[in-house]
């Protein structure tokens, strides 16, 4: 049905203005995960993002004091951020333990657990009578920090890159991209998007076309420097030219954080605040959310609970040893029992020959019992 044009003076173009204001009263849940392994500067770059202290960062002691134990932490840090009198409700999930041992198979179990928990507990309020104030700590989106090793993705990263992509907003971010050259950087970029495609890793991505131009170039501009290569600092350094930036000073000069000639710092944060912030709530609203809901609804029935599974790698770890254990002490006692039986089967052989033996020594003393008798016999008559 076409639209209809009414005449000037009701009011319905102020509808925009109303929802602003309620928009600009209740403010904004902004979940943001950051993943990766120890040391690349996940902690530094959140804090470097928000130009505050979100999280503090660890000390170098602590950081390599690691424990024996092979778990993968969930970690949540909240903050609530205003500017022009629009406040933001942050959470920051972080993942520590993620990737630091030599054997990480289903280290990635407790993130994807998180993020799956997240949109189960999310339903299972909305299936409730009543549902104000709901609690959403639904992530919308994950960073996944990327070591700078010029080479390619390891397995690690395009194991849990493909779980994560299926679940949440993906983002891939290359840390510390200032121990990289421009074209070191430039081959890396390559590789990863090779893998990428290769794997069929699904990374966040978002319309191109706008109404404004120089929006589509921006975006266009944006998608193009994925994955992003970032320098996190919050320290003040003084250029050669006088200027005082957020970076890090070398022997060879300084690597500005907002640079975009060193790093894609300032791409990456105009794709989470500036611009898209909006989109990455509500396709994790739209596509991700209702993409597990679905799932879920095809398969339990309304209010039944889910079925969790023991899947913790620290659980299984324990579990193969118990195992094995019991294994190997079943293993011993059957060859104990087994030499058991073969000692009593030599002594039954033993004894039935020592018997057969005596049988057979009887058996002659009887005849020749029998004989002597015989001999004796015709004497008597």
């Amino acid at each position: 049905m076409a639209p209809t044009q009414v005449g000037a003076g009701i009011g319905i173009a102020n509808l925009p203005n109303q929802r602003h204001k309620i928009v600009a009263k209740r403010g904004a849940n902004f979940t943001l995960m950051v993943c990766g392994e120890s040391g690349l500067g996940k902690t530094t770059f959140i804090n470097t993002l928000f130009t505050t202290t979100i999280k503090p960062p660890k000390t170098y002691k602590r950081r390599f004091n690691k424990s024996t134990e092979k778990t993968v932490e969930i970690e949540i840090i909240r903050a609530e951020l205003e500017e022009k009198q629009f406040g933001v409700k942050l959470s920051v999930i972080d993942t520590p333990g993620f990737g630091d041992y030599t054997n990480n198979r289903d280290s990635w179990m407790p993130i994807i657990d998180f993020i799956d928990d997240q949109h189960e507990s999310y339903m299972r309020q909305e299936q409730q009578p009543k549902r104000h104030d709901l609690i959403d700590m639904r992530v919308h989106c994950c960073l996944y920090f990327i070591r700078p090793t010029g080479h390619t993705l390891k397995p690690l990263d395009i194991e849990i890159m493909k779980r994560l992509g299926t679940r949440v907003n993906l983002i891939p971010v290359i840390a510390k991209a200032d121990t990289l050259t421009p074209t070191d950087l430039h081959k890396f970029k390559k590789r990863i998007l090779e893998v990428i495609a290769a794997q069929n890793i699904q990374c966040y991505t978002f319309p191109l076309e706008s109404d404004d131009e120089a929006s589509t170039k921006r975006n266009m501009s944006i998608m193009a420097a994925m994955p992003f290569s970032i320098i996190g600092s919050t320290d003040d350094v003084v250029t050669v030219d006088g200027r005082t930036v957020k970076g890090r000073q070398y022997s060879w000069g300084v690597a500005e954080v907002e640079n975009e000639d060193h790093c894609d710092f300032k791409k990456l944060r105009q794709l989470l605040i500036r611009s898209h912030m909006l989109d990455l709530i509500s396709s994790t609203e739209e596509s991700h959310y209702e993409s597990y809901r679905n799932a879920q609804m095809q398969t339990r029935k309304i209010g039944e609970p889910k079925v969790k599974t023991v899947t913790n790698p620290k659980w299984k770890e324990e579990e193969e040893a118990l195992r094995k254990r019991f294994t190997e002490q079943v293993r011993l006692e059957e060859n104990r029992f087994r030499s058991w039986e073969q000692q009593l089967i030599a002594e039954r052989d033993r004894l039935n020959k020592d018997l057969e033996a005596e049988h057979s020594h009887i058996k002659a003393l009887e005849a020749e019992l029998e004989a002597m008798q015989a001999g004796l016999s015709p004497k008597r008559k």
